[in-house]
């Protein structure tokens, strides 16, 4: 449902960011994600045919969800929460409630914003896109939306780029390094590697944070698919990643399902 809703949107009329590459480049020579200085303006009646699937479809889960969604859908509809409010980072600058006074559980509006505004971010960010040069950028987060990454990707090159699931983007980031706490100790970084059939994939952890990255080596699954459905199509892994005690900083099926002992 949720990607029949994405196929059947229009960004007809959405806000783009159209920034000269020299402007673009000079944040990111700061380490300034762009969105932080070109915040989207969305209307938030064009953003409804995306988001009123997800809502329907994580109603279901159970009768708390149902409850946190009515929550939700109440205050977007009488305007006291806003498109910004949902956006990593930009969230303590919208005006009105803020999704976290809303009792939603942090998965839960994880499942909201990046399958419902994924779409408007893409289209947002797609003329800057092309401005983009890999080693202008040295963080762990997108360099366009400021999310953490959701994927990783080793490429023909032995280059590691991570992807955002929140509005597409991806960078390059060294091979030996957490994306999420900065950490570059070989012996503290943890990855676990799929053998046989699904050899190629893999899991990066770090045991600082004990954040996890879920990746592909495309030099061995030459013929693998993109990064979304890659990630979408290995929930075995999260829960693999999950029982050793690793946590994700982007949605995956798996935290809404209850640990299991």
């Amino acid at each position: 449902m949720v990607l029949d809703a994405w196929s059947r949107w229009s960004p007809a009329g959405l806000p783009t960011l159209r920034w000269d590459p020299e402007a673009c480049q000079e944040r990111w020579s700061r380490g300034t994600s762009l969105i932080l200085e070109g915040p989207p303006r969305f209307d938030p009646e064009s953003l409804e045919p995306l988001l009123l699937p997800v809502l329907d479809e994580l109603s279901t889960i159970g009768e708390g969800e149902a409850e946190a969604i009515s929550r939700f859908a109440e205050a977007w509809d009488a305007g006291r929460l806003t498109p910004v409010a949902l956006l990593p980072g930009l969230g303590s600058r919208s005006e009105g409630s803020r999704p976290d006074t809303l009792e939603i559980s942090g998965d839960l509006l994880s499942f909201v914003t990046y399958l419902g505004l994924r779409p408007a971010l893409e289209a947002y960010f797609a003329d800057v896109k092309g401005h983009f040069s890999p080693d202008i950028w040295d963080a762990g987060s997108c360099p366009f939306c400021g999310a953490p990454p959701s994927f990783g990707d080793l490429g023909e090159d032995g280059k590691r780029w991570l992807c955002c699931a929140l509005c597409g983007g991806r960078w390059t980031i060294g091979r030996l390094r957490c994306p999420f706490c900065d950490n570059r100790d070989a012996k503290t970084l943890t990855r676990l590697a799929a053998e046989g059939p699904e050899e190629g994939y893999l899991v990066e952890a770090c045991d600082v944070c004990r954040g996890y990255l879920k990746g592909v080596d495309r030099r061995v699954r030459w013929n693998a698919g993109s990064a979304l459905i890659e990630d979408w199509g290995t929930p075995h892994l999260d829960l693999i990643a999950r029982r050793k005690g690793y946590w994700r900083a982007t949605p995956s099926l798996i935290q809404l399902a209850p640990l299991e002992s």
